[in-house]
């Protein structure tokens, strides 16, 4: 009797927390996807549509939001008179350099960390994500001094290994877990045919693939969405989408067309690399999670 009233008490609050949970994704779905809507939508108006007061009666704007007249003038202005298209480049070379770099040094010095006991180990592994976990703005003097007396300042080059100073730590915390828990019979088996070290290194990579891919893509996001590193360090020759975003706002005129249509061009590469590898970047992220 107990039991049953124990079922009939849990299945009000089952079904309470499951419309509250749908209310709440609901919400969160509007919350996130509306300004993209908007965004999107905006860069295709004129600007006086854009700025259009909506008639009376519909107050929410719906007809507005939809009855207008598409135009591309907004992205041609970007990329022809603009020059968004090397700021696109630069963004694509700086994210993807970084990147690269990140994963193929990190996930040596990951491999290593994972296979070869030494005094000490533990320490120089929290030092390596101490390095990610210190603000940007607290090194941006001594790197920037750094970065000048090399001559690096203004430079696609010098961009990368900004990225890659704060890409590295966190490309060897994480791909060091991915490579624990690959068992290191593998790697003998291989050694004992006759392989080297790094023979049976690199015969591993497969079996942590999804983890590389997930590292890969969040390497490309913090460097693609980076703002301070690409107005400083990258200032001048190094110019990316988001440095170039900012100037169009000026303080005699805000350029609002330009603004929606660089927006989008610059969210839309990355929201298409999440789709497109979405299931590989799941899979790396949960790699390693359940311990056997």
């Amino acid at each position: 009797m107990a039991s049953r009233d124990i079922v009939q008490y849990q299945a009000p609050l089952s079904r309470a927390f499951g419309w509250f949970s749908a209310v709440f994704l609901a919400l969160y779905l509007v919350w996130t996807l509306l300004p993209i809507l908007v965004m999107f939508i905006s860069s295709f108006k004129d600007l006086l549509e854009a700025f259009k007061i909506p008639p009376v009666g519909d107050w929410a704007g719906v007809t507005l939001f939809f009855d207008f007249t598409p135009t591309f003038k907004h992205y041609e202005n970007l990329f022809v008179n603009l020059n968004f298209s090397q700021y696109m480049a630069n963004s694509l070379i700086a994210a993807g350099g970084s990147a690269a770099i990140s994963v193929i040094l990190g996930s040596m010095a990951a491999y290593s960390l994972s296979r070869i006991d030494f005094h000490g180990k533990s320490d120089l592994l929290f030092w390596i994500i101490s390095t990610r976990m210190a603000p940007v703005v607290a090194v941006m003097v001594p790197l920037y001094w750094i970065f000048r007396e090399l001559e690096l300042v203004g430079t696609l080059p010098g961009l990368i290994l900004a990225y890659t100073t704060f890409n590295l730590p966190f490309a060897i915390w994480i791909l060091k877990g991915f490579f624990d828990d690959v068992p290191y019979a593998i790697e003998e088996a291989q050694m004992v045919d006759g392989a080297t070290r790094f023979q049976a290194f690199l015969s591993i990579l497969p079996l942590v693939g999804p983890g590389i891919g997930a590292v890969v893509v969040l390497c490309i996001l913090f460097a693609w969405n980076d703002y301070l590193f690409a107005a400083i360090i990258g200032s001048g020759g190094a110019k990316t989408l988001s440095v170039a975003t900012r100037e169009l706002v000026q303080p005699q005129n805000i350029q609002w067309g330009p603004i929606m249509a660089a927006g989008v061009v610059t969210t839309l590469p990355m929201m298409l690399l999440g789709l497109v590898i979405r299931r590989y970047l799941v899979a790396g992220l949960t790699m390693g999670a359940v311990k056997e």
